[in-house]
Order: C-alpha cells, then structure tokens, then sequence
C-alpha cells in the first residue's frame, strides 16, 4: 500500500492538477492523507467536491508547515510514504519509477524541475542548481532534502517521530534520519515540476532570506535534536 502525504494550506489554485497527477498513478488500495492547516480559501470545499474514496481530508491540530506534514504522516497506513506539496505536478512515470529502489534503498530523493506558476521552466535540475548529495555535516550546513521528491519506507518512523518540537525543516529531519538509521539514494530523473511562486510555504528551492542567528539557531537545534535521538537525551 501507498500512502501519499499531503499538506496544504490555501492551495486552491493548483490543487486540482497536483491531485489529478497524482491520482492516476495509484491503485484502488492506495491513499492519499491530506492534512489542512486552516484553509481560508476554497482548498477544504474543493477536497470535498472531490469524489474519490483514496482522498482523505483531516484538520491540522496545530499551525504551520511541520506540524501539518506531521498530521499527515501519522494517520497514513501505507508501507511506502510519498510526500507531496499542494502545488506542483508529479511526472506520470513518478512511483513507478521509485518503487523499484525503494526494495534496496529506505529513503529516495529524485531530482525535479523547478517551474514558475504557469509551468515554464526555470531551473532544469534542481540537484544542480542546489548542489544536492547525500552527507550529515553537508546537510546539515545546506539541506538537499526537498519533501516533496521523497518517499520512504513506513520504518524509518519509528525514529522520526514524533518530530521535534523545536524542528523549521521537516524534508531535512527526515532525510538525515535516512542517513543515520538506513540507506538514501539520490535519483537523477527529474519526477516532478516544482513550482515556485509568491505563495510557497516551503523556501528550500529558493534563496533563504532569514538571517544568520536564526539559521544557526536552526542547524544547532536540529543537530541536537539528531544526537537525542541517536544516543538518547
């Protein structure tokens, strides 16, 4: 079983076209978890218009993109997790394409293009453009993990959850519990058009504009956070 975990939060735009590029890659077993961080736009009203039984629609208990994707991940039930942002759209060959690796690999991160709102290309590779590789000290200091190009298996929870609490970037929580506790690949086939606007809640594709003591703030609490749950508290 697939579980495709979804966040999102005023996505009515381009919500329509992610889940139809998603949807018709699954089978009848496989769902699609969505969790919604207090929409005030037409997101919740297009979910449930939407008639298909693999969709399920929850509330976020809490607020913000972290807690979201958490929500979402935990009242998933498959053994393989994709997660997905509200906005982009999934190449057709996307699972068909990682399923395969993931028999050998717990973790797998493909490339993707980087788009603007309309589609158009703006970067061809985002693993070029990013520098993207595998490392827990390279990483830590510039994340590759983007979470919308991952899946993984259901067992690497165990050590990933609960997130936390003080954790900015889920994608690279996860990815460097990949490292630590399993095996990561990085895929060169590009298997998704990410989409970059004025609206997006994730900065990972893009230049970061927080400054310097936040970002420290950030990698000291996640590195933390990584010796925790390695050696315990």
């Amino acid at each position: 079983m697939i579980s495709v975990c979804m966040a999102v939060k005023n996505g009515a735009p381009f919500l329509l076209s992610q889940l139809e590029s998603i949807l018709l890659q699954l089978t009848d077993g496989d769902e699609i978890i969505i969790s919604d961080d207090h929409s005030s736009d037409d997101t919740v009203a297009i979910l449930e218009a939407y008639k298909d039984s693999r969709i399920r629609t929850i509330k976020n208990p809490q607020s913000g993109l972290v807690s979201n994707f958490e929500n979402a991940i935990k009242h998933s039930h498959g053994e393989i997790i994709f997660l997905s942002d509200q906005d982009d759209v999934w190449m057709p060959n996307k699972i068909k394409t990682t399923l395969p690796y993931l028999k050998e690999y717990d973790l797998v991160v493909s490339d993707c293009k980087i788009v603007n709102s309309h589609l158009d290309d703006l970067h061809d590779s985002f693993f070029q453009f990013n520098s993207s590789s595998t490392g827990i000290i390279k990483n830590l200091i510039k994340n590759s993990y983007m979470g919308c190009c991952m899946a993984f298996n259901r067992s690497l929870l165990e050590k990933a959850l609960p997130f936390p609490r003080q954790l900015v970037v889920h994608d690279q929580w996860l990815g460097m519990i990949g490292e630590l506790y399993g095996r990561v690949l990085f895929l060169p086939e590009k298997l998704v058009a990410h989409r970059r606007h004025d609206k997006n809640a994730s900065t990972t594709s893009s230049k970061s504009h927080h400054d310097l003591l936040y970002k420290f703030s950030s990698r000291f609490n996640l590195a933390l956070s990584l010796i925790e749950t390695r050696y315990g508290s």
